[in-house]
């Protein structure tokens, strides 16, 4: 396996945490969506981004998830967490980021950051069905498709708490 796919499958090296490395490959995405709502960035463009971050990662667990799996001798292995990237990436898509110039925006985006981080980590953790199931796909697929389900039921709870039960929109970023 190239050092580029090494460094893509495990997010930098993240994979390489000694403990919780889902956990750590789950954060790229949310620094990226964080730092791009604090600069004001377009609702539209950090969801693109995520989308696009979500294609990248499944992508590279599809293609090499097979290779990774040989490389280090077992199942979905835990330093494989492009897929954690990408789930975590889909959770934070279409959220109602708020323009930062705005009083309490600030604090909606950190919450609305931190609770799509949260979500995703619950269920990836929990893996409710159908993703326990999907598991056991072979190679990329079976590395990738509960991360993906279950960044859709963090992104589903997420909207529902912020949007329904809080209320909160998009805040139009200048």
């Amino acid at each position: 396996m190239t050092r580029f796919r090494t460094l893509l499958l495990t997010a930098g090296g993240l994979g390489h945490a000694p403990v919780a490395s889902g956990t750590f490959g789950s954060l790229p995405p949310v620094v990226l969506a964080l730092l791009m709502a604090f600069l004001g960035q377009p609702v539209w463009l950090i969801t693109l981004v995520m989308l696009l971050v979500a294609v990248v990662f499944s992508v590279a667990c599809i293609r090499f998830g097979d290779e990774a799996e040989t490389r280090f001798g077992r199942k979905d292995p835990g330093q494989v967490v492009a897929d954690e990237v990408a789930g975590q990436a889909l959770a934070l898509s279409f959220l109602p980021w708020a323009d930062p110039s705005i009083s309490g925006a600030a604090w909606q985006n950190l919450l609305l950051g931190v609770g799509a981080f949260l979500a995703f980590r619950f269920f990836d953790i929990l893996k409710p069905p159908p993703a326990s199931s999907l598991e056991s796909l072979k190679g990329g697929l079976g590395i990738l498709v509960d991360d993906l389900i279950t960044g859709l039921m963090a992104l589903v709870v997420v909207q529902v708490i912020t949007r329904g039960l809080l209320g909160w929109q998009s805040i139009p970023m200048s």
